[in-house]
């Protein structure tokens, strides 16, 4: 199960992540994007990264033009055809992923892992609806992926032996450090992280604190880069309820019921950075 060519489907926030790194690694990489004016946002933004790391030192001339060179993007599904590995890095809808495998597998080969970036849905359930259960992994980057060393590796109930090892090899070649997470929702790092942030919403409506001292007695009484506050607005209020529901559904435990406030937010359309605005306004 050599790995030599790279394809990724979704060039949204960690779908060009994930294409830089694996470009970035030496990976022949193609991502593809639903239509033109995606797949440019996508390539200026990783363009830009790299820009930006040139101008701070952090990444060389070098490393900028083998990046470049190795990624190309696409409009067409089929342009992957000649991909050893795919990584889904779309929605996280179980319909449209299921559509999305459906045209990947009619345009690779029968050979080719299929793997998925999804933070919270079922692996088993993923790979069930693929005509190749066993070549079929799940691979959980952190954003920003070109910064966040850690990459969990999920196994399927049907992943092979061979697909598992291939894929945390893989992850291993791009830098990171891959971790065998089991297939349930939330893996290892969002099971224990999730009701975390829940808590700290929880108390802040209870009247513990302020959103910013909270996160001052997060950061600098325990040590942690950010606060709750800041961190979920980084992550998405969005993303950060969509998972906590599925946690819920899944274990039916208080600890993972999105708090009221969370969902008024997100209905509210206050999602954090990226609609400039969360706890924070931006």
């Amino acid at each position: 199960m050599a790995i030599r060519t790279v394809g990724v489907v979704g060039c949204g926030l960690m779908g060009s992540g994930i294409a830089q790194v694996a470009a970035g690694a030496g990976y022949k990489t193609m991502v593809r994007e639903v239509n033109e004016a995606a797949l440019q946002a996508g390539l200026g933004r990783i363009g830009k990264f790299l820009a930006d790391g040139c101008a701070k030192g952090k990444v060389t001339q070098d490393e900028q033009n083998k990046t470049l060179a190795n990624l190309t993007g696409t409009t067409n599904i089929a342009d992957l055809k000649d991909c050893d590995l795919i990584i889904e890095a779309i929605v996280e809808n179980l319909d449209e992923k299921r559509a999305t495998y459906e045209a990947v597998e009619a345009a690779v080969r029968p050979e080719t892992i299929i793997a998925s970036n999804t933070s919270s849905l079922c692996i088993t359930e993923l790979a069930a609806a693929t005509k190749r259960p066993d070549r079929f992994g799940g691979l959980h980057f952190f954003n920003p992926v070109p910064l966040m060393k850690l990459v969990e590796v999920i196994r399927a109930l049907t992943t092979s032996a061979e697909t598992n090892a291939a894929l945390t090899e893989f992850a291993s070649s791009l830098g990171k450090e891959p971790i065998a997470a089991p297939d349930r929702p939330g893996f290892i790092v969002n099971r224990l992280l999730v009701p975390y942030l829940l808590d700290a919403i929880r108390e802040y409506e209870r009247g513990l604190g302020t959103v910013e001292d909270i996160d001052k007695g997060m950061k600098l009484g325990c040590g942690h880069p950010m606060g709750p506050f800041t961190l979920l607005d980084f992550v998405g209020l969005d993303t950060t309820y969509y998972i906590a529901n599925i946690m819920f559904e899944e274990f039916r435990e208080p600890r993972f019921a999105p708090p009221p406030l969370l969902k008024r937010m997100v209905l509210a359309g206050y999602h954090g950075r990226k609609t400039k605005r969360g706890f924070y306004t931006y």
